[in-house]
């Protein structure tokens, strides 16, 4: 079975995120190496799962300003999807989570804005993202 037709069956929480984003790729690469666990996945929104996954939320990848953050079967984006993975980190990053308590009217406006520049403010890679070998399994369309 081929990446673009895999449906993720492990369980593990999985974060979509945009592979050609400055910002966004510090971020990936600050979880995998905060993830305690080395649970979460990785699926590039540009990847045809990746981009399977931001369509099956009515999220549309080709204008994404959120990332998707799955978990337990539940779909997570922005703010929410951010405190949520902070819960998975070690700290300091874990106590990014204590954000939670702000509520979401707080939160999101500052998330929307930091999406919208994020390329002005990090920057745009020519490629996406791509991982070292030891890191590859944690990336679903490139794990084997």
């Amino acid at each position: 079975m081929d990446a673009s037709s895999r449906t993720p069956g492990d369980g593990a929480p999985i974060v979509v995120f945009d592979g050609v984003c400055g910002f966004c790729t510090k971020a990936v690469r600050t979880i995998l190496e905060n993830d305690s666990a080395g649970a979460i996945r990785f699926a590039p929104l540009q990847s045809p799962l990746g981009g399977r996954l931001m369509r099956e939320q009515g999220l549309d990848p080709a204008d994404a300003e959120t990332f998707l953050f799955i978990k337990d079967g539940r779909a997570l984006v922005r703010s929410d999807a951010a405190v949520e993975v902070a819960r998975h980190l070690r700290f300091p990053w874990s106590a990014l989570a204590v954000l939670g308590i702000l509520p979401r009217a707080v939160r999101d406006p500052i998330y929307r804005l930091v999406a919208k520049n994020r390329y002005a403010w990090f920057g745009r890679r020519a490629s996406c993202f791509l991982p070292s070998p030891e890191e590859r399994s944690r990336f679903l369309d490139l794990a084997e």
